[in-house]
């Protein structure tokens, strides 16, 4: 079973995720920023990933390190129940449309982390989460789950609807690059014989 469990402590935060790849994208999320929630809940939804997070932060300073922290143990949850990435299909990409918004994903489950953000919000911030933290969320997500993520924004005005194609975007290009690919039969896609080292 692909299933993975991280819990993650700091002085700013203590944040616990658990991700079932194999999943029917139940959630289960609290992470005390209703928006984030919203976003997460649309990431398991339409990535097939079962995921639950339970996030306390200094939420009373801003959601700055909430939102990264959770960033990097969903990260970490993913890398770990992915283990070696033996049979994946390890390339995908994602065209979503909401409304007036249309949003790019592009992403390669390689061990090899980067990201590569081109989106612009209208305004600073969508209810009282700042629209800059996507771009931090995605980075930490990113960054240690070991994947190449590229978001490109290409039309949108409503920072409701842009926000919500980005992680729908990512949520169903991660859905198709994590499935077993059956003419791989057991093996790594790479010629390396490995992904990320």
């Amino acid at each position: 079973m692909r299933n993975a469990t991280i819990s993650r402590t700091t002085r700013e935060t203590d944040i616990s995720v658990t991700v079932a790849l194999d999943g029917t994208g139940a959630y289960a999320v609290q992470t005390g920023i209703g928006f984030l929630d919203h976003m997460l809940e649309q990431l398991a939804r339409h990535s097939l990933i079962d995921i639950t997070v339970k996030a306390t932060g200094d939420t009373h300073i801003d959601f700055h390190h909430t939102a990264e922290d959770v960033g990097i143990a969903l990260g970490q949850a993913l890398k770990k129940a992915l283990g070696d990435m033996t049979g994946i299909t390890r390339y995908a990409d994602c065209h979503l449309a909401m409304d007036e918004a249309l949003t790019r994903c592009a992403l390669d489950v390689s061990g090899r982390p980067f990201l590569v953000w081109d989106v612009d919000f209208p305004r600073d911030k969508v209810g009282d989460f700042d629209t800059e933290l996507f771009e931090e969320f995605f980075r930490a997500f990113a960054m240690n789950a070991g994947i190449t993520l590229h978001v490109a924004n290409l039309a949108g005005s409503n920072c409701h609807h842009i926000a919500e194609t980005c992680f729908k975007a990512v949520a169903r290009a991660l859905r198709k690059a994590i499935e077993p690919d059956p003419r791989q039969a057991g093996r790594v896609p790479s010629t390396k014989g490995q992904l990320g080292g």
